[in-house]
């Protein structure tokens, strides 16, 4: 399974882009600030790069495999504890 976590977003339309399960969210981050865009329709105008894992204590283990993962609480989370919390 790909690393869940913020990548380069592969649609150059955003600096950042949330992954989970390998797929893009609607999760984007420009200049360090986050905000929500879906994902365009269409192809990847360039492969993903990891940026940035999300903390040990977010990450999904093999036996999370069948648990379902809201993308968008995940990165929230990882989000305010990253800012020391709002």
């Amino acid at each position: 399974m790909p690393e869940e976590g913020w990548y380069s977003d592969p649609y150059r339309v955003h600096e950042q882009r949330w992954f989970s399960d390998g797929t893009p969210t609607i999760l984007v981050r420009d200049q360090g600030t986050t905000s929500k865009d879906p994902p365009p329709d269409g192809p990847y105008l360039e492969q993903p790069r990891l940026i940035e894992s999300p903390p040990d204590h977010l990450r999904r283990t093999d036996d999370d495999a069948g648990a379902s993962v809201d993308p968008v609480d995940a990165a929230w989370t990882y989000f305010t504890l990253g800012s020391g919390g709002i």
